[in-house]
């Protein structure tokens, strides 16, 4: 059993957590809900002994009962050893260095930079062929056990995870989020394992949205501000406010923006001709041409592994295969003398392992300012007219009162606005925003999609949207191209 006694949680000077009580009885399977900045992950990794309250007591079974699935890549440490693959997940000059999937599985990686095999010795392997393909299949994974771990989609990379802690027979499965960054069918998939689990005697405790509730959950607990909010057992009676976005609080400021467009002219953003990428002999991105017009707005869709990850590398010059490809960014194509950092200059960008990997102790101001650099942080002091554009900035999305707060320090929501504002400081010609809701409540989400909606009409900015989800696809957005197993199977006007 688990069980909490008036738990209280700080993270830096703010109260996470406020006089938890709760119990997790035998047999039960618990789901945590609340808006963005509710403490549902901290709740999480307090069961996990990931943090201490400091107020209370937490009464829970040994971590070697506990299988943590955290909501990114580094839940464990025997993937964090890997995570530099995700940092360059496409600069490596030969992703056949990098480990696969079994070996993440068996604990067979070996040291990053390893040259003879021979010397070194790695531990012996943890299960057997039998067991890795009976939990392989369940995620339905086998045909990924070969793969590169840096040729896997968001959601292949999801439920690698999830099988490595199902392989590990845990008494308690933690899992914050799990069907971030999952399409439909993965997320189909996924409700499926997660209710042959509970049926196997394994207990679940599972953050999640209210519409994602595995059916083998039998409590919901809801935190509001760091509080027991309320709790229900099926069948559940709750419902989720929808709020309308606040109108800009600094229109004036888009008003100066508009007046100072990007300097380049072009025709096109992305012109792209029969583009193929391939990793062991398999082609990812499989004869795909795709043109972006100045202006224009795109949704990009697919399922995991169709190749939409690879597809913005090239767009954003971080796959070495782009030489090897016929297309142009901006009207220049690649390979004909322009830098990686010309080309990133003029775009704006936010993504899952940006989030991910940006050092989380950053200062809200400083982590705008980056984006002036397209750097991982800010390394130089800025010019005061380089400050008025960050300010401006600040206050264009509504986060000015969070500057000299630390991105640890904010909501999930809170966090998408600063790299949105990163993304969109130094006024760039093209925007990318990969899952850009990925996390966020409903409340949230309708926010961040109604803000972008606006910024990017009124500034004309031309726009490339990925995400797997239709309602989370801003008003503006009228072109779609969906891939499926590195192929275009649809490309042109969106059906609205």
């Amino acid at each position: 059993m688990i069980e909490l006694n008036k738990v209280s949680v700080q993270k830096g000077d703010r109260t996470v957590l406020q006089h938890i009580d709760w119990q997790v009885k035998e047999n039960e399977h618990w789901a945590i809900i609340g808006g963005n900045g509710a403490g549902k992950s901290t709740l999480l990794e307090v069961i996990a002994g990931k943090i201490f309250p400091f107020k209370g007591v937490a009464s829970v079974p040994h971590y070697s009962k506990m299988a943590f699935v955290a909501k990114d890549y580094s839940f464990n440490r025997i993937v964090q050893s890997a995570t530099q693959y995700y940092q360059q997940r496409f600069n490596s000059m030969d992703a056949e260095i990098a480990p696969t999937v079994i070996e993440i599985l068996q604990n067979q990686i070996k040291p990053i930079g390893t040259v003879d095999e021979k010397s070194i010795k790695l531990p012996p392997i943890e299960f057997s062929e039998e067991e890795i393909s009976r939990v392989a299949s369940l995620l339905k994974i086998n045909h990924l056990l070969d793969r590169s771990i840096v040729t896997l989609s968001n959601g292949e990379t999801r439920r690698t995870l999830i099988t490595l802690s199902l392989l590990r027979k845990p008494q308690f499965l933690l899992l914050d989020n799990p069907f971030i960054g999952l399409d439909v069918e993965s997320r189909k998939t996924l409700h499926e394992v997660l209710n042959q689990v509970a049926q196997s005697g394994i207990q679940i405790i599972i953050v999640s949205s209210f519409k994602e509730i595995p059916d083998c959950i039998t409590n919901v607990i809801e935190l509001k501000d760091g509080k027991i909010e309320n709790t229900f057992t099926r069948p559940f009676a709750f419902k989720e406010e929808n709020t309308a976005r606040e109108k800009l609080l600094y229109p004036e400021i888009l008003d100066k923006i508009k007046q100072n467009p990007p300097k380049h002219d072009f025709k096109f953003a992305i012109d792209m001709r029969n583009i193929v990428v391939t990793y062991k002999n398999k082609n990812v991105v499989d004869g795909v041409s795709w043109q972006v017009k100045k202006g224009e707005k795109w949704a990009l869709m697919g399922p995991n592994g169709s190749g939409k990850s690879t597809l913005l590398s090239l767009i954003t010059a971080d796959n070495p295969q782009g030489y090897q490809n016929d297309y142009a960014l901006f009207d220049r194509k690649r390979g004909t003398g322009e830098s990686i950092w010309d080309i990133k200059q003029r775009m704006g960008y936010v993504s899952p392992e940006l989030h991910l990997y940006f050092n989380r102790n950053t200062e809200v101001w400083k982590a705008v300012a980056s984006g002036l650099f397209d750097s991982a942080g800010l390394f130089k002091k800025l010019t005061p007219e380089e400050q008025a554009i960050v300010d401006d900035y600040l206050k264009l999305l509504n986060i000015h009162h969070l500057a000299n707060r630390k991105i640890t320090q904010l909501s999930s929501g809170e966090q998408r606005q600063v790299f949105l504002a990163r993304a969109l400081v130094k006024n760039p010609s093209l925007l990318l925003l990969d899952e850009p809701c990925q996390g966020l409540d409903y409340n949230h989400m309708v926010y961040f999609r109604d803000l972008v909606d606006e910024l990017v009409t009124e500034l004309n900015k031309t726009l490339v949207y990925v995400t797997h989800y239709t309602d989370e696809i801003p008003a503006c957005v009228d072109k779609i191209i969906r891939l499926e197993n590195g192929k275009t199977v649809e490309l042109g006007k969106r059906s609205l």
